[in-house]
């Protein structure tokens, strides 16, 4: 699976982080970004119910 991050489309908003905490963190500007072990995390829906719940579909999962 292969995750995504358009920083110039996100808004902060974290709906992805607090989807899949496991995958995904804030950086300190409060935009998204992918946590260093989250391939460890990949298991299950939550990644793709992440990227569903981002108000401006700024994650793409593949």
């Amino acid at each position: 699976m292969r995750i995504g991050i358009d920083r110039d489309r996100c808004i902060g908003a974290g709906q992805c982080a607090l989807t899949a905490p496991k995958v995904f963190t804030q950086d300190d500007d409060g935009f998204s970004e992918l946590l260093p072990e989250y391939e460890d995390a990949l298991e299950g829906p939550l990644v793709k119910e992440a990227a569903r719940a981002c108000p401006v579909q700024a994650i793409t999962v593949d």
